[in-house]
């Protein structure tokens, strides 16, 4: 939960017609606003304090400054980005659709429906695609930040990602992401040294991880829900995982995409087309 009222846009970065609050989290205020253009969101970063049960950061005030150079490197359009009074903003275009969590829910909750769409999962594996098809890795992959609609799938969220140019000013280390999605060679690597490198094979594993959450409600690793984070991590690099019980293709592709070894993972291009051709 965020320890502060949320933080109000400041004049000097946008004066919407309207807005209402998205998000509100240590760390991170994002706003959906209207303007004249269109619909936007709007995020605000600022640094974290310390309390007992968390320790000061300092990068997630850099955290929506650096999602917009990359953004703007992807060439995506409408996006600005600067700085406040207590870190750094961002604007984008506001991407309307389902998470894919929400978007499975029937299937979670109802065991008479049919296994979930492979053309959905299909979408998912093509968002991926095309980020790594640019020479991109996101770093952060989840179902929240898979977003579906009738025109396919974005994918959100890329304050983490690397395969570019990030001005020193804006850029910092990588620590991981959410244990729920992250590899065991990440996990490993933030256990021993505190920071790890994204790869592709590493959005794929998370990629999995995200595709069987959303089918079965469970964690891929299982861990009680008040672990810490090192017992989190430790209990994903010595798995195993959990049994992938979704039938058919997609629960055969999220096996292989969840093996420890990332030599043995489809990339994300084979995911997608096998999902295509089992649609």
């Amino acid at each position: 939960m965020a320890d502060t009222a949320p933080y109000e846009i400041p004049p000097s970065v946008l004066a919407p017609a309207s807005q209402r609050l998205v998000l509100h989290r240590r760390g991170s205020t994002v706003w959906q606003v209207e303007t004249e253009q269109g619909r936007y969101a709007v995020k605000l970063g600022y640094p974290i304090e310390a309390t007992p049960e968390w320790p000061a950061q300092e990068w997630t005030a850099l955290a929506p400054a650096r999602e917009g150079t990359v953004l703007q490197q992807l060439n995506r359009a409408g996006v600005s980005f600067g700085e406040w009074d207590h870190g750094t903003w961002n604007i984008q275009p506001w991407y309307a659709g389902t998470s894919l969590y929400d978007l499975w829910r029937p299937h979670r909750v109802d065991d008479a429906l049919s296994e979930p769409d492979p053309g959905e999962a299909s979408s998912c594996a093509e968002a991926v695609a095309e980020l790594h098809a640019s020479g991109w890795v996101h770093g952060d992959i989840q179902p929240a930040h898979l977003i579906t609609s009738t025109a396919g799938t974005k994918l959100i969220d890329l304050a983490l990602a690397h395969g570019g140019h990030i001005p020193p000013s804006y850029d910092f280390s990588y620590r991981g992401c959410l244990v729920h999605y992250e590899s065991p060679e990440v996990s490993r690597a933030v256990l021993t040294t505190g920071t790890a490198t994204p790869t592709q094979a590493a959005d794929v594993y998370a990629l999995g991880a995200s595709l069987f959450i959303s089918a079965t409600g469970l964690r891929h690793v299982a861990y009680p829900d008040d672990a810490s984070r090192p017992d989190q991590r430790r209990a994903v690099v010595e798995g195993p995982h959990r049994p992938v019980d979704v039938p058919g293709t997609l629960g055969r592709l999220i096996e292989a995409m969840l093996s420890p070894n990332p030599t043995d993972r489809p990339t994300s291009r084979e995911v997608h087309g096998e999902l295509i051709n089992a649609s």
